[in-house]
């Protein structure tokens, strides 16, 4: 059993690209971060040597849910005080200057959540998003 648990909630509703774009913006981020030793990365080593490093030990759920569910969710991180990262739609199109300043006009309420990526206590992050289902 693992102490933390990493988990990304996404939003099913955004197109395949995108979602993945979105997914990689946060993850890159997060990670660097969280850092390589509270996420396990380890290096693979193959039959022929080759390496294959920075893969978690540990499992990364990646589930789905609608923009207001990721909404809360990421509100009952920040309750709980569990670390996240969030994607929206205000993070596409344009430099990212043009994004920035986009995102700053935006309310909460307005926003399209893309995704969420959850790092933290193992039962407490399985508690916030047992109601998720896996990604299709």
């Amino acid at each position: 059993m693992f102490a933390n648990k990493l988990v990304a909630v996404m939003n099913e509703k955004i197109e395949p690209g995108v979602i993945m774009n979105a997914l990689a913006h946060m993850c890159i981020g997060f990670g660097s971060e969280i850092g390589k030793e509270p996420l396990r990365l380890t290096n693979y080593i193959d039959a022929d040597g080759g390496s294959h490093p920075y893969i978690s030990e540990m499992p990364f759920m990646i589930l789905q849910a609608n923009s207001n569910k990721i909404r809360n969710l990421r509100k009952s991180c920040q309750e709980q005080g569990i670390r996240f990262v969030d994607f929206t739609n205000t993070m596409t199109i344009g430099t990212f200057v043009e994004q920035l300043e986009r995102t700053k006009q935006t309310k909460d309420e307005e926003l399209i959540y893309y995704g969420i990526v959850l790092f933290g206590d193992w039962t407490k992050v399985s508690e916030l998003t047992r109601k998720f289902s896996l990604w299709k």
